[in-house]
């Protein structure tokens, strides 16, 4: 993907303890976002609402990670660190803002999370790809999405505990003190700004318009994420309709899940650099199709359903993390810009996407969801498959 590849490897700059900051900063922000999905339920019950209803706050609500649009700039000039802060700080204020107990106040707190993780984990990313050399950079960044599998294996059963323990305004105010502290570790502990690394075949152009093969990587790596997320969003819902699981239920399945990610995650650390970051990422496409087609023949069986659950996550989780690395080097000029650009081009078709799942699943069902998933998924192979000739 880069003419980094071919060069004489660079020294990394990002250290082990620095990684494992940054990681556990964004297991929380992660937690915040991805424990309300599965527990849509819970808050349908809590906001007096359809799930049609609260899958449209969701997918009007990604539209606040086009805010990385204006952030592009800042991150290539070593800023990564104010921009991690702020968005922690902004998901600690959606929490609060979450207790108002409506549906309105849920869709502006919903509004700024998006807007908080977005910035934080773009900031994450950039900060991350500025200081590890392209030809192990899916490693780091394969470390750093863990913190998606963490947020269900351990904040997915935290949540189910709190909500039963004390109601759906719990894992706010958790979520709320949470992202508060890794605010301040994130300010206290990262190194101060300096001046960013460039890596070895990395021309300093100062070019931010992005050219054809980065546009393409770029839509490939949203599209993907659509296929995954547009099936997770209405998961909990749909095991609730089909199969009746409670909320107990779904916290043990949600861990599960996340146990499953976390060996995807892993998987991309391990294996992606020495794979290839392509292959892996069309390689994790295929293993989400199949998830689907397991879903779609459950019927009435539970097992099934969340095994068909669990390969598209594993898929999904696996090759998803891995475009990032391709994202990261699709124009290596501008890698702050190029991050920026792809977070919001990824805002727009997850926001359309958990809009058109939540009603398709309302109309068809499970099937009108997997439709979706099915084309945004073979979009994003063909969008991978013809960067290569650019």
């Amino acid at each position: 993907m880069s003419t980094a590849t071919s060069e004489r490897p660079e020294a990394d700059t990002l250290d082990r303890s620095t990684l494992t900051r940054l990681t556990g900063a964004k297991a929380m922000a992660n937690t915040a976002l991805r424990w309300i999905p599965p527990f849509l339920p819970t808050l349908e019950r809590a906001f007096g609402v359809s799930t049609t209803q609260l899958t449209t706050v969701l997918g009007l609500g990604e539209a606040a990670g086009l805010s990385t649009m204006v952030i592009g700039k800042q991150l290539d000039r070593g800023r990564e660190r104010l921009v991690m802060i702020g968005g922690l700080s902004a998901i600690a204020l959606s929490s609060v803002i979450a207790l108002g107990g409506s549906i309105w106040t849920f869709a502006i707190a919903f509004t700024m999370l998006i807007l908080g993780v977005a910035n934080f984990t773009v900031g994450g990313h950039a900060w991350i790809s500025h200081r590890v050399h392209y030809s192990r950079r899916a490693r780091s960044i394969g470390i750093f999405e863990t913190s998606w599998a963490f947020a269900l294996l351990i904040g997915g059963p935290i949540v189910a505990v709190l909500i039963n323990l004390w109601g759906w305004r719990a894992p706010f105010v958790f979520m709320a003190v949470g992202c508060t502290i890794a605010a301040f570790v994130v300010a206290v502990t990262l190194p101060a700004p300096g001046p960013v690394t460039k890596q070895a075949g990395s021309p300093a152009t100062g070019a931010t318009r992005l050219t054809l093969r980065a546009w393409l990587v770029v839509i490939g790596s949203a599209t993907m994420a659509m296929a995954g997320l547009s099936v997770f969003v209405i998961s909990g819902s749909w095991l609730d309709d089909e199969f009746g699981v409670s909320t107990g239920g779904l916290g043990f399945i949600v861990m599960g899940f996340g146990a499953f990610e976390l060996i995807a995650s892993g998987g991309s650390a391990a294996l992606a650099d020495r794979i290839g970051k392509m292959r892996s990422s069309l390689g994790g496409l295929v293993v989400l199709a199949c998830g689907l087609l397991v879903m779609l023949s459950a019927g009435d069986r539970l097992a099934v359903g969340v095994i068909g659950i669990l390969m598209l996550l594993i898929g999904f989780e696996y090759g998803f993390v891995t475009s990032l690395s391709l994202v990261s080097e699709a124009m290596p000029e501008a890698r702050g810009s190029t991050l920026a650009v792809g977070n919001a081009v990824g805002t727009l078709t997850r926001g359309s996407g958990v809009i058109l799942s939540g009603w398709l699943y309302g109309i068809h069902g499970i099937a009108g969801t997997a439709a979706l998933s099915a084309t945004a998924a073979a979009i994003a192979a063909t969008c991978f498959v013809l960067s290569r000739r650019f």
